[in-house]
């Protein structure tokens, strides 16, 4: 017997919104992308069950929803938590310090770049690039971008502070 726990099962959502989307496109091919960025939106990720929803209402293979899905990085398959940290970690924020920072926020949540914390409050992610060199280095937590951070302001970020608070 192992000693180590499975983690918990996330129930599938209510996948009635997903209905409401893909009533707002017309039932072709050419609406996946903005179909899936909706349902991405809605859920944080795209549960498997409503991408085969999409594809069956949309007329595609799911596994052309699927290669979609996974393509592009602003999509995720996987549960996501209810803020998603994204640190730049591109050449301008590297030099001003991003690695110490996502050291920081290592160390706040408990978890590694790419994995969501076990109460699915955070997802804690590094990106190439977030356009933003002059504000390096960055951090966007949900909605908000955060520049010139240093890991003692790792904490307010996490409480959903900012400097205009």
């Amino acid at each position: 017997m192992s000693a180590t726990a499975a983690a918990p099962a996330i129930p599938e959502p209510d996948l009635a919104p997903v209905d409401a989307i893909l009533a707002g496109y017309p039932q072709t091919e050419t609406s996946l992308v903005q179909v899936l960025q909706d349902v991405n939106r809605t859920f944080n990720y795209l549960p498997c069950h409503a991408l085969e929803k999409v594809a069956a209402s949309l007329g595609v293979p799911l596994a052309r929803v699927f290669s979609v899905a996974t393509f592009y990085k602003a999509f995720s398959i996987k549960p996501r938590g209810k803020v998603i940290i994204r640190i730049c970690t591109g050449t301008a924020c590297h030099i001003r310090g991003a690695p110490l920072l996502v050291d920081e926020f290592v160390r706040h949540l408990g978890i590694r770049a790419g994995e969501t914390t076990p109460d699915m409050g955070f997802t804690l992610e590094t990106v190439n690039c977030v356009g933003a060199c002059a504000m390096a280095p960055v951090v966007i937590a949900g909605p908000r971008h955060h520049g010139g951070l240093s890991p003692a302001d790792v904490p307010d970020v996490i409480q959903g502070k900012s400097d205009d608070d």
